[in-house]
Protein backbone atom coordinates (compact mmCIF):
# COMPACT_ATOMS: atom_id res chain seq x y z
CA UNK A 1 0.00 0.00 0.00
CA UNK A 2 0.98 3.46 -0.84
CA UNK A 3 2.26 6.28 1.72
CA UNK A 4 -0.61 8.10 -0.12
CA UNK A 5 -3.21 5.66 0.48
CA UNK A 6 -2.23 4.81 4.06
CA UNK A 7 -2.90 8.73 4.74
CA UNK A 8 -6.27 8.60 3.03
CA UNK A 9 -7.06 5.77 5.45
CA UNK A 10 -5.72 7.40 8.33
CA UNK A 11 -8.04 10.99 7.14
CA UNK A 12 -10.92 8.31 6.60
CA UNK A 13 -11.03 6.56 10.40
CA UNK A 14 -9.75 9.99 12.27
CA UNK A 15 -11.07 13.04 10.82
CA UNK A 16 -14.43 14.28 11.54
CA UNK A 17 -17.65 13.20 9.19
CA UNK A 18 -18.19 16.46 7.98
CA UNK A 19 -14.39 17.34 6.82
CA UNK A 20 -13.38 17.09 2.86
CA UNK A 21 -11.05 13.55 2.65
CA UNK A 22 -8.47 13.77 -0.17
CA UNK A 23 -10.30 10.67 -1.44
CA UNK A 24 -13.25 12.07 -2.07
CA UNK A 25 -12.07 15.44 -3.56
CA UNK A 26 -13.86 16.01 -7.29
CA UNK A 27 -10.66 16.08 -8.72
CA UNK A 28 -8.54 18.69 -11.17
CA UNK A 29 -9.28 20.54 -14.29
CA UNK A 30 -7.36 18.21 -16.08
CA UNK A 31 -7.05 13.99 -15.11
CA UNK A 32 -3.55 14.04 -13.98
CA UNK A 33 -2.92 10.69 -11.89
CA UNK A 34 -1.48 11.20 -8.12
CA UNK A 35 1.62 10.26 -6.82
CA UNK A 36 2.84 7.66 -4.18
CA UNK A 37 3.67 9.76 -1.36
CA UNK A 38 1.08 13.01 -1.32
CA UNK A 39 -2.23 13.21 -1.09
CA UNK A 40 -4.16 15.77 -3.72
CA UNK A 41 -3.88 18.47 -1.07
CA UNK A 42 -0.51 17.95 -0.30
CA UNK A 43 0.23 18.46 -3.43
CA UNK A 44 -1.58 21.41 -4.25
CA UNK A 45 0.00 23.19 -1.25
CA UNK A 46 3.50 22.27 -2.27
CA UNK A 47 2.65 23.13 -6.16
CA UNK A 48 1.36 26.80 -4.35
CA UNK A 49 4.63 27.06 -2.54
CA UNK A 50 7.28 26.20 -5.70
CA UNK A 51 4.96 29.08 -7.99
CA UNK A 52 6.24 31.99 -9.04
CA UNK A 53 3.05 34.23 -7.82
CA UNK A 54 3.94 32.93 -4.77
CA UNK A 55 7.95 33.79 -4.45
CA UNK A 56 6.38 37.57 -5.64
CA UNK A 57 4.22 37.46 -2.53
CA UNK A 58 7.07 38.77 -0.44
CA UNK A 59 7.64 41.97 -2.29
CA UNK A 60 3.59 43.21 -2.33
CA UNK A 61 1.84 45.38 -0.16
CA UNK A 62 -0.23 44.41 2.25
CA UNK A 63 -0.78 47.95 3.99
CA UNK A 64 2.13 49.74 3.99
CA UNK A 65 3.82 49.97 0.24
CA UNK A 66 7.00 48.49 -0.19
CA UNK A 67 8.04 48.90 3.89
CA UNK A 68 11.75 49.39 4.37
CA UNK A 69 11.38 48.11 7.85
CA UNK A 70 12.51 44.85 8.47
CA UNK A 71 9.16 43.88 10.96
CA UNK A 72 5.98 45.19 8.69
CA UNK A 73 4.01 42.53 7.15
CA UNK A 74 4.04 41.62 3.27
CA UNK A 75 1.56 39.86 1.59
CA UNK A 76 3.57 36.57 1.97
CA UNK A 77 3.87 36.83 5.77
CA UNK A 78 -0.07 37.54 5.52
CA UNK A 79 -1.09 34.21 3.88
CA UNK A 80 1.47 32.20 6.27
CA UNK A 81 -0.64 33.90 9.11
CA UNK A 82 -3.86 32.93 7.52
CA UNK A 83 -2.52 29.38 6.84
CA UNK A 84 -0.94 28.50 10.50
CA UNK A 85 -4.33 29.94 12.42
CA UNK A 86 -6.11 27.66 9.51
CA UNK A 87 -4.12 24.87 10.33
CA UNK A 88 -4.48 25.34 14.24
CA UNK A 89 -8.76 25.47 13.70
CA UNK A 90 -9.13 22.95 11.19
CA UNK A 91 -7.29 20.40 13.27
CA UNK A 92 -8.96 21.04 16.29
CA UNK A 93 -11.87 20.16 14.77
CA UNK A 94 -10.64 16.78 12.95
CA UNK A 95 -11.31 18.70 9.59
CA UNK A 96 -8.45 18.41 6.86
CA UNK A 97 -5.49 20.94 7.43
CA UNK A 98 -3.68 20.16 4.06
CA UNK A 99 -6.94 21.56 2.20
CA UNK A 100 -6.90 24.40 4.56
CA UNK A 101 -3.43 24.96 4.36
CA UNK A 102 -3.16 24.59 0.90
CA UNK A 103 -6.78 27.38 0.52
CA UNK A 104 -4.61 29.89 2.89
CA UNK A 105 -1.21 29.67 1.03
CA UNK A 106 -2.70 30.54 -2.53
CA UNK A 107 -5.80 32.90 -1.71
CA UNK A 108 -4.02 35.61 -2.27
CA UNK A 109 -2.14 34.58 -5.30
CA UNK A 110 -3.88 37.44 -7.54
CA UNK A 111 -2.78 40.37 -5.65
CA UNK A 112 -1.56 43.48 -7.21
CA UNK A 113 1.25 45.15 -6.24
CA UNK A 114 0.26 48.09 -3.87
CA UNK A 115 -2.83 46.02 -2.31
CA UNK A 116 -5.97 47.01 -2.29
CA UNK A 117 -5.31 50.45 -3.30
CA UNK A 118 -3.43 48.34 -6.79
CA UNK A 119 -7.09 46.63 -6.22
CA UNK A 120 -8.89 49.73 -6.52
CA UNK A 121 -7.04 51.45 -9.67
CA UNK A 122 -7.74 48.22 -11.69
CA UNK A 123 -11.34 47.72 -11.15
CA UNK A 124 -11.76 51.20 -12.39
CA UNK A 125 -9.59 51.06 -15.45
CA UNK A 126 -9.88 47.71 -16.22
CA UNK A 127 -12.71 47.07 -18.74
CA UNK A 128 -14.99 44.73 -16.94
CA UNK A 129 -13.26 45.41 -13.18
CA UNK A 130 -11.11 43.55 -11.74
CA UNK A 131 -11.39 41.29 -7.88
CA UNK A 132 -7.68 40.01 -6.59
CA UNK A 133 -10.15 36.56 -5.68
CA UNK A 134 -10.65 35.79 -9.53
CA UNK A 135 -7.41 37.04 -10.33
CA UNK A 136 -6.13 33.99 -7.67
CA UNK A 137 -7.59 31.69 -9.34
CA UNK A 138 -7.02 32.88 -12.81
CA UNK A 139 -3.10 32.78 -11.36
CA UNK A 140 -3.44 28.88 -10.71
CA UNK A 141 -5.91 27.89 -13.77
CA UNK A 142 -4.22 29.49 -16.83
CA UNK A 143 -0.74 31.99 -15.63
CA UNK A 144 1.09 29.84 -13.84
CA UNK A 145 4.03 27.35 -15.35
CA UNK A 146 3.82 29.13 -18.76
CA UNK A 147 -0.07 29.13 -19.34
CA UNK A 148 0.02 25.78 -17.88
CA UNK A 149 -1.66 26.29 -14.54
CA UNK A 150 -1.21 24.49 -11.86
CA UNK A 151 -4.23 22.19 -12.09
CA UNK A 152 -5.56 22.23 -8.93
CA UNK A 153 -8.15 20.41 -6.94
CA UNK A 154 -11.52 21.79 -6.96
CA UNK A 155 -11.76 22.09 -3.38
CA UNK A 156 -8.83 24.24 -3.26
CA UNK A 157 -10.30 26.48 -6.62
CA UNK A 158 -13.50 27.25 -5.42
CA UNK A 159 -11.65 27.70 -1.28
CA UNK A 160 -9.69 29.98 -3.15
CA UNK A 161 -12.15 31.83 -5.31
CA UNK A 162 -14.29 32.30 -2.24
CA UNK A 163 -12.00 34.00 0.72
CA UNK A 164 -12.90 36.74 0.49
CA UNK A 165 -15.79 39.21 2.01
CA UNK A 166 -14.40 43.13 1.12
CA UNK A 167 -15.95 45.13 3.76
CA UNK A 168 -19.45 42.26 3.35
CA UNK A 169 -20.58 39.97 5.83
CA UNK A 170 -18.10 37.71 7.03
CA UNK A 171 -19.90 34.87 7.38
CA UNK A 172 -22.34 34.91 4.39
CA UNK A 173 -25.83 32.50 4.73
CA UNK A 174 -26.24 32.12 0.86
CA UNK A 175 -24.34 28.83 -0.26
CA UNK A 176 -23.15 30.76 -3.68
CA UNK A 177 -20.84 33.13 -1.19
CA UNK A 178 -19.25 30.49 0.93
CA UNK A 179 -16.75 27.71 0.55
CA UNK A 180 -18.06 24.27 -0.26
CA UNK A 181 -16.08 22.37 2.45
CA UNK A 182 -15.50 23.58 6.07
CA UNK A 183 -11.79 23.68 5.41
CA UNK A 184 -12.51 26.66 2.68
CA UNK A 185 -15.06 28.24 5.27
CA UNK A 186 -12.59 28.61 7.92
CA UNK A 187 -10.17 30.38 5.78
CA UNK A 188 -12.36 32.90 4.90
CA UNK A 189 -12.82 33.65 8.31
CA UNK A 190 -8.95 33.32 9.59
CA UNK A 191 -8.39 35.40 6.79
CA UNK A 192 -9.60 38.40 8.33
CA UNK A 193 -8.59 36.84 12.39
CA UNK A 194 -4.98 37.43 10.62
CA UNK A 195 -5.21 40.91 9.22
CA UNK A 196 -7.51 42.68 11.53
CA UNK A 197 -4.74 41.54 14.09
CA UNK A 198 -1.65 42.07 11.86
CA UNK A 199 -2.71 45.29 10.42
CA UNK A 200 -3.42 46.82 13.61
CA UNK A 201 0.18 45.51 14.71
CA UNK A 202 1.39 47.28 12.15
CA UNK A 203 -0.47 50.19 12.64
CA UNK A 204 1.03 50.95 16.50
CA UNK A 205 4.10 49.88 14.94
CA UNK A 206 4.04 53.01 12.50
CA UNK A 207 2.36 55.23 14.80
CA UNK A 208 -0.81 55.76 12.36
CA UNK A 209 -2.76 55.27 15.50
CA UNK A 210 -1.86 54.79 19.39
CA UNK A 211 -2.75 51.92 21.78
CA UNK A 212 -4.80 54.16 23.58
CA UNK A 213 -6.83 54.90 20.30
CA UNK A 214 -8.17 50.92 20.21
CA UNK A 215 -11.97 51.66 21.26
CA UNK A 216 -12.37 49.97 24.71
CA UNK A 217 -15.30 48.11 23.62
CA UNK A 218 -12.91 45.86 21.44
CA UNK A 219 -10.14 45.24 23.77
CA UNK A 220 -12.55 44.27 26.38
CA UNK A 221 -14.25 41.23 24.68
CA UNK A 222 -11.11 40.51 22.69
CA UNK A 223 -8.01 41.53 24.44
CA UNK A 224 -5.58 44.32 25.48
CA UNK A 225 -2.63 42.87 23.15
CA UNK A 226 -1.97 41.03 19.44
CA UNK A 227 -1.34 37.38 21.35
CA UNK A 228 -4.40 37.38 23.24
CA UNK A 229 -6.72 38.94 20.67
CA UNK A 230 -5.98 36.03 18.09
CA UNK A 231 -6.52 33.24 21.06
CA UNK A 232 -9.77 34.65 21.70
CA UNK A 233 -10.92 34.93 18.27
CA UNK A 234 -9.59 30.93 17.51
CA UNK A 235 -10.60 29.71 20.38
CA UNK A 236 -13.81 31.28 20.18
CA UNK A 237 -13.84 30.31 16.47
CA UNK A 238 -13.61 26.26 17.32
CA UNK A 239 -16.03 26.77 20.22
CA UNK A 240 -18.65 28.27 17.85
CA UNK A 241 -18.19 25.48 15.26
CA UNK A 242 -18.24 22.44 17.87
CA UNK A 243 -21.24 23.85 19.20
CA UNK A 244 -23.35 23.75 15.71
CA UNK A 245 -21.74 19.91 15.63
CA UNK A 246 -20.24 21.54 12.84
CA UNK A 247 -23.32 22.10 10.79
CA UNK A 248 -21.80 25.25 9.85
CA UNK A 249 -18.51 27.14 11.43
CA UNK A 250 -19.60 29.56 13.94
CA UNK A 251 -18.71 32.57 16.57
CA UNK A 252 -20.25 33.91 18.86
CA UNK A 253 -22.25 37.19 18.65
CA UNK A 254 -19.52 39.09 21.39
CA UNK A 255 -16.59 38.30 19.47
CA UNK A 256 -18.41 38.63 16.13
CA UNK A 257 -19.21 41.85 16.70
CA UNK A 258 -16.00 42.84 18.20
CA UNK A 259 -14.03 41.66 15.03
CA UNK A 260 -16.84 44.07 12.93
CA UNK A 261 -15.82 47.26 15.05
CA UNK A 262 -12.22 46.34 14.94
CA UNK A 263 -12.32 46.12 11.09
CA UNK A 264 -14.39 49.17 10.88
CA UNK A 265 -11.88 51.09 13.25
CA UNK A 266 -9.42 50.22 10.91
CA UNK A 267 -10.73 51.16 8.10
CA UNK A 268 -11.47 54.84 9.18
CA UNK A 269 -8.32 54.92 11.37
CA UNK A 270 -5.72 53.23 9.27
CA UNK A 271 -6.54 52.19 5.78
CA UNK A 272 -8.84 55.33 4.81
CA UNK A 273 -5.92 57.70 7.23
CA UNK A 274 -4.08 60.75 5.53
CA UNK A 275 -0.83 59.26 5.41
CA UNK A 276 -1.92 56.11 4.17
CA UNK A 277 -3.85 57.51 1.39
CA UNK A 278 -1.25 59.39 0.18
CA UNK A 279 0.98 56.91 -0.35
CA UNK A 280 -2.27 54.75 -1.97
CA UNK A 281 -3.02 57.55 -4.44
CA UNK A 282 0.88 57.61 -5.72
CA UNK A 283 0.78 54.15 -6.17
CA UNK A 284 -2.61 54.58 -8.29
CA UNK A 285 -0.95 57.07 -10.48
CA UNK A 286 1.50 54.57 -11.10
CA UNK A 287 -0.13 51.77 -12.18
CA UNK A 288 -2.75 53.88 -13.94
CA UNK A 289 0.39 55.45 -16.32
CA UNK A 290 1.90 51.55 -16.49
CA UNK A 291 -1.75 50.44 -17.74
CA UNK A 292 -2.03 53.11 -20.20
CA UNK A 293 1.98 52.63 -21.68
CA UNK A 294 1.11 48.63 -22.05
CA UNK A 295 -1.88 49.65 -24.05
CA UNK A 296 -0.22 52.46 -26.29
CA UNK A 297 2.98 50.65 -26.62
CA UNK A 298 1.96 46.89 -26.96
CA UNK A 299 4.29 45.67 -28.69
CA UNK A 300 6.59 46.23 -25.48
CA UNK A 301 4.66 44.31 -23.44
CA UNK A 302 4.78 41.35 -25.92
CA UNK A 303 8.24 41.10 -25.30
CA UNK A 304 7.79 40.59 -21.77
CA UNK A 305 5.64 38.04 -22.44
CA UNK A 306 7.73 36.17 -23.61
CA UNK A 307 9.55 35.21 -20.74
CA UNK A 308 6.46 35.79 -18.30
CA UNK A 309 3.38 33.51 -19.68
CA UNK A 310 1.99 31.69 -23.02
CA UNK A 311 0.13 34.12 -25.20
CA UNK A 312 -1.52 31.27 -26.52
CA UNK A 313 -3.99 31.30 -23.35
CA UNK A 314 -5.15 34.40 -24.66
CA UNK A 315 -6.45 32.73 -27.81
CA UNK A 316 -10.25 32.36 -26.99
CA UNK A 317 -10.42 36.06 -26.35
CA UNK A 318 -11.85 36.99 -30.12
CA UNK A 319 -11.16 40.69 -30.38
CA UNK A 320 -8.23 41.95 -30.07
CA UNK A 321 -8.51 45.15 -28.20
CA UNK A 322 -10.11 42.67 -25.09
CA UNK A 323 -7.19 40.02 -25.84
CA UNK A 324 -4.87 43.26 -25.55
CA UNK A 325 -6.31 44.59 -22.19
CA UNK A 326 -6.17 41.50 -20.59
CA UNK A 327 -2.71 40.93 -21.05
CA UNK A 328 -1.94 44.24 -19.81
CA UNK A 329 -3.86 44.25 -16.48
CA UNK A 330 -2.35 40.05 -15.87
CA UNK A 331 1.05 41.72 -16.47
CA UNK A 332 0.05 44.12 -14.22
CA UNK A 333 -1.08 42.34 -11.70
CA UNK A 334 1.66 39.88 -11.16
CA UNK A 335 3.98 43.10 -10.75
CA UNK A 336 5.59 43.45 -7.56
CA UNK A 337 5.89 46.70 -5.38
CA UNK A 338 9.35 46.78 -6.15
CA UNK A 339 8.96 45.72 -9.96
CA UNK A 340 6.05 48.44 -10.49
CA UNK A 341 7.95 51.59 -9.28
CA UNK A 342 11.26 50.60 -10.84
CA UNK A 343 9.31 50.22 -14.17
CA UNK A 344 7.55 53.66 -13.83
CA UNK A 345 10.43 54.88 -12.97
CA UNK A 346 12.38 53.74 -16.12
CA UNK A 347 9.29 54.80 -18.57
CA UNK A 348 8.46 58.05 -16.99
CA UNK A 349 11.31 59.48 -14.97
CA UNK A 350 14.56 60.60 -16.40
CA UNK A 351 17.58 58.71 -16.30
CA UNK A 352 21.11 59.76 -14.96
CA UNK A 353 23.65 59.83 -17.81
CA UNK A 354 25.91 57.03 -17.27
CA UNK A 355 28.62 57.65 -20.21
CA UNK A 356 31.99 58.96 -18.51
Amino acid sequence: MSIRRQTEELEQSYLHAKACLSMNSKGRLRPAREGDIRTCFQKDRDRIIHSKAFRRLKHKTQVFLAPKGDHYRTRLTHVLEVSQIARTVARALRLNEDLSEAIALGHDLGHTPFGHAGESVLNEIHPGGFDHYKQSLRVVDFLERNGKGLNLTHEVRDGILKHSKGKGVILPDDADDKAETLEGQIVRICDIIAYVNHDLDDALRAGVIKKSDIPSSIIKVVGDSHSKRIDTMVKDLIDGSIKSDLTKIDMTGNVMSSIDKLRSFLSEKVYESDSIMEEFNKAKEILKNLYSHYMNNFDVLEQHFKTFVNKDIYSDIKKEKDRKQMMVCDFIAGMTDHFAIMTYEKLFLPQQWTVM
